[in-house]
């Protein structure tokens, strides 16, 4: 039975064979992970500046910051059902040093405190820190997709399946080990894709952008600039709503000419002819490093243990697990080589023989996907036609996130 459905300002298809028993199938095997009940779903969008809060909110990370006048206040981000929630506390009484031991030992607090806005940017000035020490699972107050997870992962593993092979092996090898955490991991805890479900949503995403741009249209550059006339309509329409509304953000605001640039680059290959499984591969494996990079409650150690099969996992056992932030360990390597790591672990537990130069192809793929070193990237531009590709439509997807209202 044919899936079909529209992406991206419905201009991009989304078109893949599954029977019903097929995606039975691939729902026993990989079936969608439990999410939040969605209890607590208090958005501070919809408050304004000075109303009163009084909330139950889950504690993702804190820091003591100086202000430019040497002030000192509490840097906090905060979680519940509706998404990430960004505070500070004052130091005017000594109320940092009064809060610092409960920060640390509780994650759940009922947080009292006033709507602040600043350049359309909402947060919560905290006045008061009260811990919860009854017994509430914090998992159940972290935000999460509203998509259909059954449909995301069946619409992935269609595509997984079809893959030639050694890829495909190599994909469901990582997919058997790391599928809990997987489909449950955030993307980010900011900027796109910050939620339960998020790194699953993101990874169909980019293959959605990629087989449309090697499967829909006759030449991948000429795929690449109808996509940009589409973001260009959309700045368009983002610029004249902002004279409406003053806060309307404008999110593809300095992105036509990055992604014009992105376009003359690939010039230089222009006598390849991209190569569609290593697009593929590179895209499932461009953010599984973020299993490592990130931290939240319910996340499991097996990525590491994957990894460092012979290390002491002691200190990751006794982390203190909340809402989503960085891992300590995480941000030491980096999602971007940890993808390259994790994508030469499943070579190895798959036993499968792969060109040595396609191993490089999705090395560089993974290492190059953010396009520019000042962005994270870890070479100093692509190197091949498939690089300028997956930084593109990871450019596209993050992007187009944030324009969309059901998340």
């Amino acid at each position: 039975m044919p899936a079909q459905g529209h992406y991206f300002y419905q201009f991009i298809p989304v078109s893949y064979q599954l029977t019903e028993s097929d995606k039975q199938k691939i729902l026993t095997q990989f079936p969608s992970p439990t999410l939040p009940t969605g209890e607590h779903f208090f958005s501070i969008q919809e408050k304004e500046k000075g109303d009163f809060i009084n909330e139950l909110l889950l504690l993702n990370e804190s820091e003591t910051r100086l202000t430019k006048t040497n002030k000192q206040f509490l840097k906090m981000s905060f979680s519940n059902n509706a998404g990430i929630i960004q505070a500070k506390m004052w130091d005017n009484n000594g109320e940092i040093a009064a809060n610092k031991s409960l920060i640390e030992q509780y994650s759940i607090f009922q947080v009292q405190g006033m709507v602040d806005e600043f350049k359309g940017n909402k947060s919560i000035t905290v006045n008061r820190l009260e811990p919860v020490k009854e017994d509430i699972n914090p998992f159940k107050l972290l935000p999460y997709t509203n998509q259909d997870l059954d449909q995301l992962t069946t619409e992935l593993f269609s595509y997984l399946y079809e893959l030639e092979e050694p890829y495909q092996t190599i994909c469901l090898q990582a997919m058997n080990e790391l599928w809990q955490d997987f489909s449950t991991a955030p993307a980010a805890k900011g900027f796109h894709h910050n939620y339960l479900g998020g790194l699953l949503k993101h990874t169909v995403g980019l293959m959605r952008f990629a087989r449309y741009i090697l499967k829909f249209e006759d030449h991948p550059i000429q795929a690449l600039i109808k996509l940009v006339s589409i973001v260009e309509k959309a700045y368009k329409n983002e610029l004249w709503q902002s004279y409406q509304a003053p806060n309307a953000k404008l999110i593809w605001r300095d992105t036509v000419d990055h992604l014009y640039h992105m376009i003359e680059g690939t010039k230089d290959y222009q006598e390849q002819t991209p190569n569609y499984d290593v697009l593929l591969t590179s895209i499932l494996f461009h953010d599984i490093g973020k299993l490592c990079e990130y931290d939240y409650t319910s996340r499991s150690a097996k990525a590491f243990e994957l990894l460092y099969p012979t290390a002491d996992m002691t200190n990751l056992q006794n982390n203190k697990q909340a809402g989503i932030a960085m891992d300590p360990l995480g941000v030491l390597i980096g999602h971007i080589p940890y993808g390259v790591m994790l994508f030469n672990k499943m070579m190895e537990l798959s036993k499968v023989q792969l060109s040595v130069t396609s191993i490089h192809a999705i090395s560089h793929c993974i290492l190059c996907h953010h396009g520019l070193p000042e962005w994270g990237s870890a070479v100093r531009k692509p190197q091949s036609l498939e690089g300028y590709l997956i930084h593109i439509v990871d450019y596209l997807d993050s992007r187009y996130e944030n324009t969309e209202t059901t998340k």
